[in-house]
């Protein structure tokens, strides 16, 4: 927490929570992205914050009710007193129900943009569908499962959420200059190689593999990652976290 709060740089920079879960931080604003900090048997890597420690967030975002660790956003958001949590609109009455005030939530659906002003500096938020494995739109709850860019200056960080290929997902991000694509790899979410793909297609600056380290899942995606980007996309920049870490967005 005080690595995050110390930090003060001219680009985004993320740290690594495990599964899903980023912090990405631009200046002094702080946006917490799909955490899951509830000790659970289910992961092989761990988070390491607890939420109550968390005193800095300005912005939580959920992509889905999968990624919904209610327990833990109800202590983040006593400890931070000012922020909001951004979720899916069909998803906003399950977080009341498990005891988040509807006064604290911001719900949002694809196409729609948050904007999010502090100390002079400008983010915004736009939602886009994710599939899971399909998309399952409903006239009434609109896309369950989202994926969330987020923008500052001319630095946009693409975060896919649980997500699989579907047709139109090019066409939708390839406008907003993706910096860097947060992308998650195995089990029903892309396979490494759409990820490497899919990243190219956008023309992401950076690709960052996610959501590996959960028992059940076949393990051993992040090498397997590395391995083919090495082998067969020397041409693309990627990133592979250890968890906590700090990465500071290159200039160029």
């Amino acid at each position: 927490m005080e690595e995050i709060d110390r930090t003060i740089s001219p680009t985004p920079t993320l740290w690594w929570l495990g599964q899903s879960g980023f912090v990405v931080r631009f200046a002094s604003i702080t946006f917490y992205i799909d955490l899951c900090l509830s000790k659970r048997p289910d992961r092989r890597i761990a988070s390491p914050l607890d939420a109550a420690d968390i005193k800095n967030a300005d912005l939580i975002l959920a992509t889905h009710r999968g990624h919904l660790d209610t327990p833990a956003l109800i202590a983040l958001l006593e400890s931070s007193k000012r922020a909001k949590l951004v979720l899916p609109k069909s998803a906003a009455d399950e977080a009341n129900a498990a005891g988040i005030a509807y006064s604290r939530m911001t719900t949002t659906d694809a196409d729609l943009r948050i904007e999010y002003f502090k100390d002079n500096l400008y983010g915004r938020v736009y939602a886009v569908p994710s599939a899971h494995p399909q998309l399952d739109y409903t006239p009434a709850g609109g896309y369950p499962y989202l994926g969330y860019l987020i923008r500052f200056g001319r630095w946009t960080i693409y975060h896919a959420g649980d997500c699989a290929l579907y047709e139109g997902i090019v066409d939708r991000l390839r406008p907003f200059n993706i910096s860097v694509a947060l992308l998650p790899v195995g089990g029903k979410n892309f396979s490494v190689g759409e990820a490497a793909q899919l990243a190219s297609d956008i023309g992401a600056g950076w690709v960052v593999p996610m959501h590996y380290g959960t028992i059940g899942e076949d393990g051993g995606e992040e090498n397997d990652f590395i391995a083919h980007m090495l082998g067969q996309r020397p041409e693309l920049q990627f990133k592979v976290f250890e968890c906590g870490e700090k990465w500071t967005v290159p200039e160029e």
